[in-house]
């Protein structure tokens, strides 16, 4: 009985986790549903060597070495509110060329305040950060997901993601 308690608490929390990248009041509903990723304001990592740019590639990031095809799987997660296309924005904004982009500037898609007023800039090391909880790095946003608290998977989606950048 108490396995199945356990079972059926964790088969709960994984409906929660995808209920909460689905759009509802107060998100950011402009397309499909789709999962993000997240990251908390702390101390931020050793700066990243240069980009890989293919699937496959390594680069360091905060003394991990990183994997951009693992980076790819893990985006996964990040597909049900966000693509990499421009212009398309879903959920969530488009994450064409995130790495270097000002939080809040993506043409069409209607931000929190505390996301449009941030003044945050995307570096490797800031994504890094708000993967992990971007409730707990920009309070008031409108994304939902909980965060990547593996630092080595979100290591590797940001390599990911600047490997992407054109």
């Amino acid at each position: 009985m108490k396995r199945n308690f356990l079972m059926g608490a964790a088969a709960l929390a994984s409906l929660a986790t995808l209920s909460a990248c689905g759009g509802g009041a107060g998100s950011d509903a402009n397309a499909p549903a789709a999962t993000e990723t997240t990251a908390a304001a702390v101390e931020a990592p050793a700066a990243p060597a240069a980009p890989a740019a293919e699937a496959g590639a390594t680069m360091e990031f905060a003394s991990m070495t990183t994997d951009v095809a693992a980076g790819e799987k893990v985006f996964a997660l990040c597909r049900s509110c966000h693509v990499l296309d421009d212009g398309v924005n879903r959920v969530g904004p488009s994450l064409y060329n995130v790495v270097g982009r000002k939080s809040g500037s993506v043409a069409g898609f209607s931000y929190s305040d505390a996301n449009k007023n941030s003044g945050v800039t995307w570096t490797t090391d800031v994504l890094f950060k708000y993967l992990e909880d971007p409730k707990g790095f920009m309070p008031g946003t409108k994304m939902a997901f909980p965060g990547i608290k593996d630092a080595q998977d979100r290591a590797n989606l940001v390599a990911y993601l600047e490997s992407t950048k054109k």
